[in-house]
């Protein structure tokens, strides 16, 4: 298993030991130990799943306050661009993003900790995302980032976005509060 440092601090891309037989394969999708030596030592006490069809972005979605979260963020079916971007008042990438593709071939997983809001657009035909979190879902604590925000310039790669009222509702990065403080990792 690989722990791979982005370009952001503390954003993580694990690669995981993948054994293929005639069978099929297995991988470790979590082990506790592992984990805090690659640098993500926190409990887990949700695990989530979206299902979603081609074109969808969800997202930039983060909670603040004692309900924020961490995400350890991988895909069971399909494949997805998956994008943090760092809201951390203070931090030499504030305002940046990073993005990967997780898919069901590579089982790469990505750690965002509390500080970056998420989201994720669909490559495939249909995607089953799942992601473990470290704090509960809690309604008042939520907020979003409109994925369109010009001054993020991210490409989701994805032609004609298929995104919730929710979430074309959000606010733009220049309007968020700054709920979030640079910390070395």
């Amino acid at each position: 298993m690989k722990f791979e440092k982005t370009f952001i601090d503390g954003l993580i891309l694990i690669k995981p030991d993948i054994f293929p037989d005639e069978r099929g394969y297995f991988f470790e999708s979590f082990n506790k130990q592992k984990y805090s030596e690659g640098g993500i030592n926190f409990t887990f006490v949700q695990d989530n799943l979206s299902k979603s069809k081609k074109g969808t972005v969800r997202g930039l979605h983060y909670q603040i306050g004692e309900y924020s979260q961490g995400k350890l963020c991988s895909v069971v079916i399909g494949k997805v661009l998956d994008v943090a971007v760092d809201i951390r008042l203070g931090s030499p990438t504030f305002g940046k993003y990073f993005s990967c593709e997780l898919s069901e071939e590579n089982k790469y997983q990505l750690w965002i900790p509390p500080g970056f809001a998420h989201g994720f657009s669909v490559l495939s035909e249909e995607a089953i995302f799942s992601y473990k979190c470290t704090k509960p879902y809690n309604k008042a604590s939520e907020r979003a980032i409109l994925y369109s925000d010009p001054d993020l310039q991210i490409d989701w790669k994805i032609e004609q976005p298929i995104v919730s009222d929710k979430d074309l509702s959000a606010k733009k990065f220049s309007g968020i509060e700054k709920d979030f403080f640079f910390q070395n990792q």
